[in-house]
């Protein structure tokens, strides 16, 4: 079973404009509301592709319920810890053909009592788990280190860590003595962790970039790169995953979907090249839906055929 960890989910609010005009009325015909967070847009992947998930994190508030009656008719299981405090509303202006302007609440403010009682649940829900995903950004309250806490929970029971989350958080958690198994950092967030600018053009200085001392004992480094795929480190081997050129409805949860196909590969026990094709072909699936985290399974195997790996 995959645990997914979603710390500060939200209800995802999509609305879709020809043109956002500033300073006066914009009026949106068809809202789409999920929920959302990037580990349950993780979640929703997993589970459409028929792997057994428990998601998990805080939730509060009158949100909270909508969010967990969602979860329940779409049939992901969870497991969340209760607080009392407002789960966040995310919003995403999709306008101007392709530009996409977000607006992201802080989240809820978590005392320090309930980040303990998380942990301890943690620990339970740990039993269960094969692997372990943790996705986004932390609500308030929580220390930067929150995340390095959760990975050393996760591997004294030999549960593997995949991580998507970026600034000081990522940092802390590279710089623990206990790693997590994956990251997946951009290269705006890779040059942020290497503090000098990455091309990610180039992938010789990528290759020389993702051997530096800060990714050592890293199982996997997987850089998005975008319309070109990604570029990815699995202990000494390098790999180009390419991608087909496609029809872009929605790039909101790119992300999460391509972390969904890894957690999903890797706790599958498949070949790197297999790894890197699933990640691509449930990245690219989520951008041609509409809505946020959602995939279609049928156009799997096709997409798939038309993923190629490169060793580098």
């Amino acid at each position: 079973m995959i645990l997914t960890v979603t710390l500060n989910p939200s209800i995802d609010v999509a609305y879709p404009l020809e043109h956002l005009a500033i300073d006066t009325v914009n009026r949106v015909k068809n809202v789409r509301k999920t929920a959302g967070g990037k580990g349950l847009n993780v979640s929703r992947v997993i589970h459409q592709l028929h792997h057994d998930i428990l998601a998990t994190g805080f939730i509060g508030g009158y949100f909270g319920q909508w969010l967990q009656h969602q979860l329940d008719t779409e049939g992901i299981q969870h497991e969340f810890l209760s607080i009392h405090a407002e789960t966040r509303s995310s919003i995403a202006i999709l306008h101007d053909q392709g530009n996409q302007t977000e607006i992201l609440e802080a989240g809820p403010f978590i005392t320090k009592p309930d980040a303990e009682k998380f942990l301890m649940h943690f620990d339970q829900l740990l039993t269960q788990a094969d692997l372990v995903t943790i996705s986004g950004s932390l609500p308030q309250g929580l220390p930067e280190t929150y995340y390095t806490l959760l990975i050393a929970h996760a591997q004294h029971q030999n549960v593997p860590v995949l991580l998507d989350t970026s600034g000081a958080t990522l940092r802390h958690a590279l710089e623990a003595p206990l790693k997590p198994k994956l990251i997946k950092p951009n290269d705006e967030e890779l040059g942020g962790l290497l503090r000098h600018h990455v091309d990610k053009t180039d992938f010789n200085a990528l290759k020389q970039d993702l051997q530096e001392p800060i990714f050592s004992d890293v199982e996997w480094v997987v850089v998005s790169l975008g319309a070109r795929g990604a570029f990815a480190k699995h202990g000494d081997k390098f790999y180009h995953a390419v991608i087909p050129k496609i029809n872009v409805v929605n790039p909101v949860g790119f992300g999460d979907a391509t972390l969904a196909g890894l957690a999903i590969s890797i706790h599958d026990n498949q070949s790197d090249e297999a790894i890197l094709k699933t990640a691509m072909t449930t990245g690219m699936l989520n951008t041609m839906q509409a809505k946020t985290g959602f995939v279609d399974p049928t156009q799997f195997q096709p997409y798939f055929d038309q993923v190629t790996i490169e060793p580098y």
